[in-house]
């Protein structure tokens, strides 16, 4: 009898080991990930992390929405508050100038925010109304601007309901005062990103990937469906695979095949970016926390 329970007593530990196993291994099919690469959390100081963008130089730049602040991290490691009253900015992206390009939240509008803090605004209201709350957005090589514009209603907002009905997609031409729609069919648009003349975008309501061709006066042609996996902020790296954020970070070939899955010890991984020296840093804004991960690819060179 006490042989058998010691048997059983083996078996459970064996079975808690099994179900805990996929919630903390790294599962990297192709090799992307450095050898002996561990996840790092940098920091838990934040209330809520999100749009990572990183600068020509690797240092990253990040929002911390509740707390209306935009933080930078070095490449030496340290930390450094970038500016405060920052829009309650959501989704960043960097200029080939090295303005930060920021969905400000807080009016719902598109900043320009030179290294220095200066704020311009791009873009405030469409057609005379406001926009539902831009997200995210990703910066063509022209200076185009595509970005996502789904409705999450906020507690510091004094409205309570759309004044756009659709949840769109839209791109700004370079110096142009007003958007044009790129599409307005899916559910709720949330990241974007593109690469030469494709465009991603995760429609995070209806669980999918979706893959665009951009044609040359910037509106969007050929839509596909990429991955039946939703997901928040999205990014890619320099082999075409593509980065989705959401429960960890799982990464998909060029083909849409699944070949990497990154845990994330928080419940909800909102935006990742590559970033470093060397471009080879996968950074991860998760709650109130940000980490880290050594890769073997590097991220997309923009300009």
């Amino acid at each position: 009898m006490k042989r058998n329970l010691m048997l059983c007593g083996l078996l459970f530990m064996q079975l808690v080991v099994v179900a805990q196993q996929p919630a903390t291994t790294l599962m990297d099919s192709l090799g992307i990930m450095a050898k002996g690469a561990v996840l790092q959390k940098i920091s838990s100081r934040f209330s809520f992390t999100e749009g990572p963008v990183a600068d020509k130089a690797g240092n990253i730049y990040f929002t911390d929405q509740p707390n209306d602040q935009i933080w930078r991290y070095n490449l030496d490691g340290t930390l450094t508050e970038f500016m405060s009253v920052a829009g309650r900015s959501n989704g960043l992206d960097m200029d080939a100038k090295g303005n930060i390009i920021a969905c400000a939240d807080a009016q719902n509008e598109l900043w320009s925010i030179t290294p220095a803090g200066k704020v311009t605004v791009l873009l405030g209201k469409v057609d005379g109304k406001r926009l539902n709350g831009p997200n995210d957005l990703w910066i063509d090589k022209k200076g185009g601007i595509y970005f996502t514009d789904p409705y999450y209603q906020r507690k510091y907002w004094t409205r309570t309901e759309q004044e756009i009905p659709q949840q769109k997609v839209y791109y700004l031409p370079p110096g142009a005062k007003q958007p044009v729609v790129v599409t307005d069919e899916l559910v709720k648009p949330n990241g974007i990103v593109g690469d030469g003349n494709v465009l991603f975008v995760a429609d995070i309501k209806d669980n999918k990937i979706y893959r665009f061709r951009i044609r040359k006066d910037g509106s969007l042609a050929d839509k596909v469906v990429f991955a039946a996996q939703g997901a928040d902020g999205i990014t890619l790296d320099e082999k075409g695979n593509l980065y989705l954020s959401g429960n960890g970070v799982t990464v998909f070939d060029p083909q849409g095949r699944r070949i990497a899955y990154i845990p994330v010890p928080e419940k909800w991984t909102a935006n990742i970016c590559f970033g470093g020296k060397h471009r080879n840093l996968l950074f991860m804004t998760a709650g109130t926390s940000i980490y880290t991960l050594q890769m073997r690819v590097r991220g997309i060179k923009k300009f």
